[in-house]
């Protein structure tokens, strides 16, 4: 085995397309003709290399070399070519690698977070010649980048100030994007953010080696952030679980959702009379369609998913596998009916006693669970009813009272890894938790997921440890509202703060971050949601919720090989009160 050394006198390139052929002679013609006695007086000088940055910028060197596919015409990341770059410029100084392999280096979280805004605004500045840095290390901490003390404190909703210093970092005095590393002073989650090192709040206070490579030492002076400026939250912490085996394969975005036509006009009605209960706990004179098309705060945003139209009676299959962290499975197959006189034309909620929907949902197998039924009556405004359950148990043979089918107990055959409140990612009472919206943005959701509603594919074909199947999902770019709830003082849940993205054309909670005791990240929930065009209406197929502590998980909705959702079946009231329930428990 042997390496060929580089000699630029001979060089002729590696690369089939010759394009990039022709920019590495290039490069190499640069320096050639720029010259030995130039290039050392340029070290000993101390000159930091902006003739070379033009340079590169002239022929769209570092756009080249940097742009992922998908950011720009005909980009495309080729690790062989950049490490020839890499070799080229090394052999006539390290200064002109150095800023080549810090840009890279600043680079990485924009391109491999979630944030599209971000990823844009550096495909633009790659093509306008710009250089990037990476703002980790910090002089106190070195890479102790736990002990981070750069704080990312949070003002109105959606805005922070960065405060803090940062130490040994490459190009730092010029850089367009400094990703840099800090933490959340309030929740502790630790965050990556982009600044300018041109904006007035940041300083570049020095140069902290002797050398014309520029590792600069700044500070944020209360350095204004945006959402937009803000890198890694949500699904990214998946990715970083689940390097080897997940990832999104994101298509075009298509706004597939709609509704029947009554819906819209109803809907239209509702903006002018539809308004909240009594802390948010229900909704006064709206019926059928959505309660509040130009919704203005959080509680009339959730009310908006609760009340989506879902056709007026239905039974699907919910078949939910839990799988082991190594991948192993049982399935729980669950028939569920469910009744929504909201939705029936010419109704009151005076007319339908206060009740939103009648659910019934009986577990089939596997045969120790089979028999358990469960009877839910859900309210429209819970400050006048709170919601009313009921269990039937085939060991008993008696139907009792359920006060606990709410909040954080756990969903049906979940392993614990849902609770009831998750149900269709989120139903119930919203009293434990302060509600807030934080804004809009675009982000990839799961959205028209038809290759996951396919008919025949199988379990095992979905079953991944720790995720399902990639490669059977689909994601979109979609606009979303953000929402916050954070647990109340004195009140109990498991989730200490949860985190609520709703697709903006339907209101369907299309994922979720689930934060534990501690603040911390610990679980997050998928929404696969499809247009059902007989209806229409949108709505899930599957529904995952990963557990990233444990690295197990739990979903539900695999209809691929059972009858799908049926809607607008025709049902009464009658079939779903405890005295039938006794009826109908047969085991």
């Amino acid at each position: 085995m042997y390496m060929k050394l580089l000699n630029p006198r001979i060089y002729s390139g590696q690369h089939p397309d010759k394009q990039t052929n022709k920019m590495m002679v290039s490069i190499i013609d640069w320096f050639e003709e720029k010259g030995l006695k130039s290039l050392k007086a340029d070290w000993h000088n101390k000159t930091w290399n902006h003739e070379f940055v033009d340079f590169m910028k002239s022929h769209q060197v570092l756009a080249t070399l940097m742009t992922p596919q998908g950011y720009g015409e005909g980009a495309c990341w080729n690790t062989l070519r950049n490490v020839e770059f890499a070799e080229i410029t090394a052999f006539y100084g390290i200064t002109y690698w150095y800023t080549f392999q810090v840009s890279m280096l600043g680079l990485g979280p924009i391109f491999n977070g979630d944030n599209e805004a971000a990823k844009h605004k550096a495909a633009i500045l790659l093509k306008e010649g710009k250089v990037f840095a990476f703002g980790l290390s910090e002089k106190e901490h070195g890479a102790d980048i736990y002990s981070s003390d750069m704080m990312l404190i949070p003002q109105e909703v959606g805005t922070y100030i960065a405060r803090g210093d940062k130490y040994y970092i490459g190009n730092g005095n010029e850089a367009a994007m400094v990703s840099t590393f800090g933490k959340n002073s309030e929740t502790g989650e630790y965050v990556f953010f982009v600044v300018d090192s041109k904006h007035p709040k940041y300083e570049c206070t020095k140069n902290t080696v002797n050398q014309p490579n520029y590792v600069a030492e700044y500070v944020l002076h209360d350095y204004p952030i945006t959402e937009d400026d803000i890198l890694s939250v949500g699904q990214k912490a998946t990715f970083a679980k689940y390097p080897d085996t997940y990832y999104m394969d994101v298509y075009p975005s298509r706004r597939s959702a709609s509704f029947p036509e009554h819906i819209y006009e109803m809907t239209a009605k509702n903006a002018a009379t539809a308004s909240l209960a009594e802390n948010g706990e229900g909704v006064l004179d709206a019926a059928e369609g959505f309660p509040f098309p130009f919704p203005e705060n959080a509680y009339e945003l959730m009310w908006n998913h609760k009340l989506k139209y879902k056709g007026m009676g239905g039974v699907r299959y919910n078949t939910q596998i839990a799988p082991t962290a190594s991948g192993k499975f049982s399935v729980t197959v669950i028939r569920e009916e469910l009744l929504g006189l909201y939705y029936k034309p010419g109704v009151t909620i005076e007319e339908i006693d206060n009740i939103l929907l009648y659910f019934f949902q009986e577990v089939e197998s596997p045969a120790r669970l089979a028999g358990n039924i469960l009877l839910v009556h859900e309210t429209l405004n819970q400050q006048v009813t709170p919601r009313q359950a009921w269990i039937y148990n085939p060991g008993q043979r008696r139907v009792r009272r359920a006060p606990n089918v709410a909040y954080d107990n756990p969903g049906t055959a979940s392993d614990g890894l849902r609770t009831n409140d998750m149900t269709d990612m989120f139903n119930g009472a919203m009293d434990r938790f302060d509600w807030t919206v934080v804004g809009k943005k675009e982000i990839y959701i799961p959205y028209n997921s038809y290759g996951a509603h396919a008919e025949g594919i199988t379990n095992d074909e979905f079953i991944q440890p720790g995720h399902l199947n990639p490669g059977l999902m689909r994601y979109e770019l979609h606009r979303v509202w953000v929402m916050d709830a954070n647990l109340k003082e004195g009140m109990r849940h498991i989730n200490a703060k949860r985190t609520y993205y709703l697709d903006e054309d339907s209101y369907q909670i299309a994922l979720i971050d689930h934060y534990d005791g501690r603040l911390q990240l610990w679980r997050a929930s998928e929404c696969h949601m499809i247009n059902y065009y007989d209806v229409p209406t949108i709505w899930s197929t599957i529904e995952a919720h990963y557990d990233l502590q444990s690295g197990r998980y739990v979903a539900q909705g695999f209809d691929n090989t059972t009858a799908v959702n049926t809607f607008n079946v025709e049902m009464q009231p009658s079939q779903f009160t405890p005295q039938a329930l006794r009826t109908r428990g047969r085991r």
